[in-house]
């Protein structure tokens, strides 16, 4: 659990800008976008008091769609992708999505003014996949380690995991996931994440 709360808070820190991913550098585009949403997050009244409206639209808008969705859809289902139609791949991307959204909501609503510190990144120019890691600065705590995963396609770079203190984005889904399958079927866990979506919707 307490990974997973880790986990939801690194994604307070970090937004990607559409235009920007295929002209900065993958460390570069971290920093800077880290900087803008934070910036938002300490402007923003309705944010800082928890409006669930305003928090929501700002992670559909500035961080889900900028990852590389389909790819960390196939990871975290692993071999259950495979065996699934069509219609419940479509229908988990859809729920898993607004898993996301709401997880990403409620660590920005519990930002109490974190900042980040950023490692020099190793990497090769012609390298399509990169590894971006940062520290999470907390006043009072430890630091958190946190390692973006990163890859270049045709419309520039993308997310497609986040390892928080060794614990994987992926991997810890793909687990979760996983049980519920074994229990539950395809079906099961796309109903599991239906109802967990609607309880947690912001009001309108």
């Amino acid at each position: 659990m307490k990974s997973l709360m880790n986990w939801f808070l690194s994604l307070t820190l970090i937004a990607f800008s559409s235009a920007a991913l295929a002209e900065i550098a993958p460390d570069a585009l971290v920093k800077s976008t880290a900087e803008d949403v934070l910036a938002i997050v300490k402007k923003d009244k309705d944010i800082q008091a928890g409006d669930q409206k305003k928090i929501f639209q700002l992670a559909e808008e500035k961080i889900l769609p900028n990852f590389n969705f389909d790819r960390v859809s196939r990871m975290v289902l692993g071999k259950n992708w495979s065996g699934a139609t069509k219609e419940q791949q479509d229908a988990f991307q859809r729920e898993f999505r607004t898993l996301l959204i709401r997880t990403y909501a409620s660590a920005l609503s519990k930002y109490k003014n974190q900042t980040l510190e950023y490692k020099p990144l190793r990497a090769q120019p012609e390298d399509k996949e990169v590894t971006v890691k940062t520290l999470i600065l907390q006043p009072g705590g430890q630091p958190i380690g946190v390692d973006y995963s990163l890859e270049k396609g045709a419309d520039g770079w993308k997310v497609y995991d986040i390892v928080i203190e060794g614990v994987s984005l992926v991997t810890n889904y793909r687990g979760q996931f996983s049980n519920e399958i074994r229990q539950s079927g395809m079906d099961g866990l796309i109903q599991k994440l239906v109802t967990k979506n609607k309880e947690a919707a912001p009001a309108k």
